[in-house]
């Protein structure tokens, strides 16, 4: 189901609801951009995760969440459970000085568009949200402030102004007059700016995105402004202004499983965008997640430790797991819990729709409930009698819990509870260049591109380090580049090729030269004494 900002509001209390009671919940994002094409800012198999966090950091900072998917599972019976599917479209709260500046990037533009994305809805019907140190700036902004300011268009705003400026000069006591097409915090923005300018006239919102303005004596307002009944209560405002905070904050209430397909970059937008904005420190960011969520849950890392296990076909995408674990279940006949759609959200039930936010949330909670059961069945003496409890997948999974796929990094996943993980990538390549002055890292790059994306770092003079996520491609490099005349590709070993320890070496060399010298020369002295 779709919920913009029109919508959000009513369907807030049962969303509450539905996350308080549920066992667990699928998350997915898409953004208007991931990683910028400035080079200090592109990940690389060579980072270590606190240099990783340091470049994804300036990313998340510079693009938005466009579309936040949440599917929240609720175990129903003793073998079913009911998703409850839902796409939210955002956009950066806009209210007087507050104003936020992001980047589109044409690759995700494109994708997204490709995969049918509305950003009509993104942009007109954008549910706002703001993190704690943006609601404290936004809350001198509401009324007792000296200026109220806007977030509409310059266009928009004089229009609505001159309409309703030019109607009360000959309207009467109690006339009344609809502004139409208001969105979201709109409602309240544009209230707010026509009685702060006009003295005699009241607001009211009402239902389909309008707003009635009626002409009243001034008396008669000051006593409406000073009962609870006023729509623009700071109370009120507030909370229209949060917008989707106030369900990152029942998520957090919560503290239900968070589930996740290579969710490592949705965890930094949930803490820049919902809860405060990125510190610089790395251990800082895991240690404020894990307070947030204390149980993370993400299928890529669990898929990759578990696929050779169970001798699956090779699966890239997470619709092509899910699909690869449907065909699975159903060959061996295993009573893998059923998965319904809600009434509200039965769209999935006959359509795909890959990279879209709910969709593929939910296909996170899926995967994680069939690989769960397949591995609870494998280590059951009597698969016919085993349970299917949600506490006892938790179990079986918890080897993987809080352990997130790093992409394109030093190590290959992260530990949000304890210490990283130290399992590096592939074998460390080393190429040597002879015959090709003046070679650079990028050069090597292009020169690589044919088998694989290298990642290249310089070592030290005509020596470069190469790094790959894909162990055929590694020997092929290796075999290809054995006898290259120019360029001589070999395994890494830090004893041999290491520039500190080759320092080391001749270092030691010289001393120990020095001291047999000394000794050859101190007895050859002795003798000519005697």
């Amino acid at each position: 189901m779709d919920v913009g900002a029109g919508e959000f509001e009513e369907k807030l209390p049962r969303l509450q609801e539905l996350i308080l009671g549920c066992d667990f919940v699928g998350l997915d994002m898409e953004f208007t951009g991931l990683h910028s094409s400035l080079l200090d800012r592109q990940l690389s198999l060579f980072d270590s995760p606190a240099e990783w966090y340091r470049k994804a950091r300036q990313n998340v900072q510079q693009f938005a969440v466009s579309q936040l998917g949440l599917s929240i599972f609720c175990h129903e019976t003793s073998n079913s459970y009911v998703a409850h599917s839902y796409n939210f479209f955002l956009f950066p709260i806009t209210f007087g000085q507050m104003d936020s500046e992001f980047s589109f990037q044409a690759s995700s533009i494109q994708f997204l568009s490709h995969y049918g994305f509305d950003y009509n809805k993104f942009l007109k019907d954008g549910i706002p949200y703001m993190n704690e140190t943006q609601e404290k700036r936004f809350e001198h902004l509401l009324p007792g402030s000296s200026m109220v300011h806007s977030g509409f268009g310059k266009d928009k705003l004089k229009k609505v102004i001159e309409e309703v400026t030019c109607w009360v000069s000959s309207a009467e006591e109690k006339d009344c007059l609809v502004l139409h097409d208001l969105y979201g915090f709109q409602m309240f923005e544009i209230q707010l700016i026509l009685r702060h300018a006009i003295k005699d006239i009241w607001t009211i919102p009402l239902e389909g995105h309008e707003v009635l303005v009626k002409k009243m004596d001034p008396r008669q307002r000051w006593l409406l402004e000073n009962t609870s009944y006023d729509s623009c209560q700071k109370e009120q405002i507030l909370l229209c202004a949060r917008g989707f905070t106030n369900l990152f904050q029942t998520l957090v209430k919560a503290k239900k499983p968070l589930v996740g397909h290579n969710m490592l970059m949705d965890l930094l937008h949930l803490h820049e965008k919902f809860y405060n904005p990125l510190p610089e420190n790395y251990e800082e960011f895991k240690k404020n997640m894990h307070t947030l969520f204390p149980v993370l849950l993400d299928t890529k890392n669990i898929a990759k430790a578990t696929w050779k296990k169970f001798q699956f076909p090779q699966a890239s995408t997470l619709l092509e797991v899910y699909e690869v674990l449907c065909s699975a279940i159903n060959t061996t006949n295993q009573s893998c819990p059923e998965i319904f759609h809600s009434r509200n959200c039965l769209r999935y039930a006959t359509k795909k729709c890959p990279h879209e936010a709910a969709y593929d949330a939910f296909l996170c909670g899926s995967v994680l409930l069939k690989i769960a059961h397949l591995i609870l069945c494998n280590i059951s003496c009597d698969q016919t009698k085993t349970a299917q409890s949600f506490p006892q997948y938790l179990g079986v999974l918890s080897p993987y819990v809080n352990q997130v796929n790093l992409i394109r990094g030093g190590v290959q996943k992260i530990n949000f509870s304890g210490m990283d993980d130290s399992t590096k990538h592939l074998p460390l390549l080393i190429a040597n260049v002879h015959g090709w002055p003046g070679v650079n890292e990028e050069q090597i790059h292009q020169e690589l591109r044919i088998f694989c994306n290298f990642d290249v770092r310089w070592l030290r003079m005509n020596q470069f380090l190469l790094l790959s996520n894909r162990f055929r491609d590694v020997r092929v490099v290796l075999e290809e580049y054995k006898n290259h005349p120019n360029l001589q590709i070999s395994v890494y070993h830090h004893w041999r090729h290491s520039p500190q320890v080759n320092c080391f070496l001749k270092i030691c060399g010289i001393v120990a030269s020095w001291s047999l010298l000394a000794f050859l020369l101190g007895g050859c002295s002795n003798c000519v004494v005697k």
